[in-house]
């Protein structure tokens, strides 16, 4: 006898309404024929194929007896046991449309099949039983016509209600496969955005300055910067792992004050200012927070001016932290963020726009030409960033 056959969580539901349907059927059987008993020629015979039914019923629901070669014993029992009825019952009852043996238990086959083979598995099923239900009754009268007709529908109906929730899980987990995929190479942008890209661009810049065999490198640095912003935003498929994502999870989860970090971040033209009281998140949240800081500060440190200066605040709202960084310099002009996202150039959309909503918060850009730039991010907080 086959073991417990895994199911999906589409079908899961269904095997379970099989499995608390069985007993309540099987007690209609045995109160249907204890009811009846003394107008059977063999009642002991209806006796033992309950009691097989029975024994059947208790060890499939127990070893959760699923699959295709459970039901294809469960249908046999059941359409011997709707043959047997003529060993019980005499001609004139069965005319009179007699309760079978096995009465409404002989739908159970019927689900179960529909359960694991859909449609194409409830109907076949459906008519077996109903073969065996017009051989005991030898001439079909009202009850085995309308009988019939419902053991149809509840095939039909089970077996297209599993397929299509079958399709939507699959279509489900696809989405839910895409969607990991798109998270994990905005991730790597991210990393390749704070690291490779920004050192290409500075060897760019020296290179320039330098002058000589320098600018051949500079250009160098230029073409690979471009090549490699053009395959983010592609979508290229990045090899091996970044260490980013490579953190124990455990420490990842350990509440850490932000202050340090973002104090670590000033210097020369940059002002941090902090609470006076430690503002903490878990440790993975606190570090994309404030790359996404670092990130707003290169920006700066690149494209507001030489003599721009910058200040970073930091505020505790209690149930969310907000940092907003601002500048002085030459500011953004209309337009501007959409047109580098559409070249390649992702450091706002993913640096810090991205971490932010990754984090579940919200990110604002305002200003403009000549009136320096505000970056407002605001993170909520979690049950598990407070210690």
């Amino acid at each position: 006898m086959p073991g417990a056959s895994p199911v999906g969580p589409v079908e899961h539901g269904v095997w379970r309404g099989i499995e608390l349907a069985r007993p309540v059927a099987l007690t209609y059987a045995v109160v249907m024929v204890a009811l009846h008993q003394e107008d059977m020629r063999r009642p002991w015979v209806a006796w033992t194929v309950l009691a097989v039914l029975g024994c059947w019923a208790t060890l499939a629901g127990l070893r959760r007896w699923r699959g295709r070669e459970a039901v294809l014993v469960e249908l046999g029992l059941v359409c011997v046991a709707i043959l047997l009825t003529t060993l019980v019952h005499t001609g004139e009852s069965i005319t009179a449309g007699a309760t079978t043996i096995p009465a409404m238990y002989a739908a159970i086959p019927v689900v179960a099949a529909a359960a694991v083979d859909g449609a194409r598995g409830g109907l076949p099923a459906a008519v077996a039983v109903t073969c065996a239900n017009l051989w005991e009754v030898g001439r079909p009268n009202g009850g085995t016509i309308y009988n019939t007709l419902l053991l149809f529908l509840l095939a039909a109906a089970t077996g297209v209600g599993v397929e299509l929730g079958r399709r939507h899980q699959g279509a489900l987990a696809e989405a839910t496969r895409l969607r990991a995929e798109a998270a994990e190479r905005e991730r790597l942008a991210r990393v390749v955005h704070d690291g490779v890209l920004q050192h290409l661009a500075f060897i760019h810049r020296r290179g320039l300055q330098l002058g000589g065999e320098a600018t051949e490198l500079g250009d160098l640095a230029a073409r690979s910067e471009a090549d490699l912003r053009r395959l983010m935003a592609t979508g290229g498929q990045a090899g091996g792992s970044a260490s980013a994502g490579g953190s124990d999870p455990a420490q990842s989860a350990v509440p850490v004050d932000i202050r340090p970090a973002l104090q670590a971040l000033g210097g020369p033209g940059t002002q941090v200012v902090v609470p006076a009281t430690p503002v903490t998140l878990t440790n993975h949240r606190a570090a994309e927070l404030v790359a996404a800081v670092a990130a707003c500060l290169d920006n700066v440190a690149r494209h507001a001016g030489d003599d721009a200066r910058a200040w970073v605040l930091l505020e505790d709202l209690g149930d969310r932290v907000e940092l907003t960084v601002r500048d002085d310099g030459r500011g953004i002009e209309p337009g501007r963020l959409e047109a580098a996202a559409a070249q390649g150039r992702l450091g706002v959309a993913t640096s810090i726009l991205g971490r932010v909503r990754d984090l579940g918060g919200r990110a604002s850009y305002r200003g403009g030409p000549g009136r320096g730039t505000v970056v407002h991010l605001s993170v909520p907080r979690t049950p598990e960033d407070v210690r």
